[in-house]
């Protein structure tokens, strides 16, 4: 391959220096050795990267805090092509940039610019206004780029009264106390209580309720973390939300009338728990409209009336299904149940999925029994190193989807160490063995309450057809399809049969389990979020258990009988204990993350 190396040096502040390199067809290497005058600092841009997405094995884009590349002094590290702009700061005068690209087939390279900016204080005395309501923003350092590790923000924040408290309304961030297990990502101090912060895919308010507020950020020590936009203003500490309105545990304040009615508008289910679901009237035609029973393919009025009219477009909401046309119907389970419900027929497109050649199902899993050959064939076992580590489930040709926790830490996360084992109902006699490509772990993923637990991996090799028999993949479902209380699915998997195994099991294990109601699951582990739903049986025999981790949770739909992946096995306290169910991750809130990367499967 070829090497090339430059040694920039810029004094001129806020000038932009172009930094661009294209690889040549047998692999280069490229080093970007960046150097500002003393006592300043550089912003690196990049505009754009071309590279294979293969986790950073052949291809990679490398930012260092110094002109060496030592591991520890990575600010940024991209692993798969990116056309928005991303922006890092180094903490000193110096910054290297490293562009590798493995062999070409198609066009890799780098675009970018660096430029020299000045060092930033961050934190400021802030005075708010008598009015409540937001009213001025404060932003990580160096907003909108990243922000650099080590860095200390302080403001200090006053209210003109008493009454008043300061609300901070945080975009996609979300804060909580500090527990004995430290902060991943740095850690905030707010009026001498810690917190650590932790990105999400919504906005959330944190309430002070003292009129002098200090506010620290420590920013994580070791990588550069994405912007962050918080709004600040005061607020009634007796009142924080006006008359009329709920206030979440999220912070946020939502209208009292959006309580209990089934879409989840405080983001973390608060409004949606310990709702008493009145009776509802099957004569009224306002109650058939807006209740979650309608169109659920159960007739739940004896006249049948909340089944009727299911496929006339209606306004989209969150319990209702979205044609591929943006055009929404009623019937909350219209995904590949046999009938074409869309104008355009997408309900029923791609949807040779979620078929298992054993129709009539007989009754790490506790409390489960064997399974046939090719009853589950979207089952998938998960090697590491090889010994069997971790369940996942076939989704398309050359796609799996499986449990984020399974690729925590540099080791677990390297593609190369991993074997899938397709078609297997015997721990060893796998019918089709692949290596894994890539690994995609959610953005989001929070390794200290499992939050965002979902993972995506690409298969080196696809599936043949020839083994179609007994691999197949299992329906996504859509972010209509909830999973609802009572439901029966079925948990596989062969991981520990008892709490105290330390084996797995050879053979592919089964076990019916039920659906659990969000509040009784909220109430028995407290820390469910609106990503994760409960299932068990509360007498505790059948449960999910270590190395069935990121394996299926099957339930069957009422239409034409295809199995969906409503949840992935993810936590839960031991195996198999009466009252603590299993904790699965809700794969409905992510069908357009997966969309996103594996576009055929929806």
């Amino acid at each position: 391959g070829t090497n090339c190396m430059y040694d920039l040096y810029a004094d001129r502040l806020h000038e932009h220096f172009p930094l661009d390199t294209r690889a040549t067809s047998e692999g280069t290497i490229c080093y970007f050795k960046l150097i500002a005058s003393v006592g300043h600092l550089i912003r690196l841009s990049i505009v754009s990267l071309q590279i294979e997405a293969d986790n950073c094995i052949t291809d990679s884009l490398t930012i260092y805090d110094s002109l060496m590349p030592i591991k520890d002094k990575v600010l940024y590290r991209a692993c798969e092509p990116a056309d928005s702009l991303v922006s890092l700061v180094s903490t000193n005068n110096l910054m290297l940039v490293i562009f590798k690209a493995a062999q070409v087939k198609e066009q890799k390279e780098f675009h970018g610019y660096f430029e020299v900016i000045t060092q930033e204080r961050c934190g400021k005395y802030i005075v708010t206004k008598e009015e409540t309501g937001y009213e001025g923003r404060i932003t990580s350092p160096y907003y909108p780029s990243y922000y650099p590790p080590k860095c200390l923000c302080a403001w200090n924040f006053q209210t003109p009264q008493k009454s008043l408290g300061v609300a901070l309304k945080f975009h996609n961030y979300t804060i909580s106390e500090k527990n004995i297990k430290g902060c991943e990502r740095g850690w905030w101090k707010i009026n001498e209580r810690m917190y650590c912060g932790y990105y999400v895919d919504h906005q959330t308010v944190f309430h002070i309720t003292s009129s002098a507020v200090s506010v620290e950020l420590q920013c994580s020590s070791k990588v550069s973390e994405k912007p962050l936009l918080v709004e600040y203003g005061s607020y009634n500490i007796g009142q924080p939300c006006p008359p009329g309105h709920f206030k979440c545990s999220t912070g946020l304040c939502i209208q009292q009338m959006q309580r209990c009615d089934g879409i989840n508008n405080c983001f973390d289910e608060s409004d949606e728990l310990s709702c008493v679901v009145p009776e509802w009237n099957c004569n009224s035609s306002f109650a058939i409209q807006d209740n979650l029973l309608v169109c659920n393919g159960v007739s739940d009025c004896e006249n049948g009336k909340d089944e009727q009219n299911c496929t006339h477009s209606i306004p989209c909401m969150s319990h209702t299904f979205k044609c591929r046309n943006n055009i929404c119907i009623r019937k909350q389970y219209a995904r590949c149940d046999g009938t074409v419900d869309c104008v355009d027929g997408s309900d029923e497109s791609s949807c040779s999925c979620g078929s298992s050649k054993i129709s009539n199902l007989i009754s790490r899993i506790v409390g489960g029994s064997n399974t046939e050959e090719g009853e589950w064939p979207w089952q998938v076992s998960l090697h590491f190193v090889g010994a069997a580590y971790c369940g996942a489930s076939v989704i398309s040709k050359e796609w799996l989807v499986s449990a984020a926790h399974c690729f925590q830490g540099s080791k677990l996360a390297d593609p190369r160490a991993w074997r899938a084992h397709l078609g297997m109902q015997m721990q060893g006699r796998a019918k089709f063995v692949s290596g894994v490509r890539r690994i995609i772990v959610h953005e989001y993923y929070n390794s200290r309450n499992y939050d965002y637990d979902i993972a995506l991996l690409q298969l080196s090799t696809p599936w043949p057809d020839t083994m179609s028999h007994l691999i197949q993949p299992i329906c996504l479902p859509p972010s209509s399809h909830k999973a609802r209380r009572g439901d029966k699915c079925w948990i596989t998997g062969w991981g520990q049969k008892q709490e105290a195994d330390d084996e797995g099991s050879t053979v592919l294990q089964k076990a019916e389990v039920e659906i659990i109601d969000q509040t009784l699951c909220h109430s028995t582990y407290g820390i469910i979020t609106a990503r994760m739903f409960c299932a068990g049986l509360s007498s505790g025999k059948r449960d999910g258990c270590k190395g069935d981790s990121g394996g299926p949770l099957s339930c069957q739909s009422i239409g034409d009988g295809k199995w969906f992946l409503t949840g992935i096995v993810s936590w839960g306290y031991g195996c198999g204990r009466p009252n603590f169910p299993g904790v699965y991750t809700r794969v409905s809130n992510f069908a357009p993350w997966i969309h996103k990367y594996v576009p055929s499967v929806l």
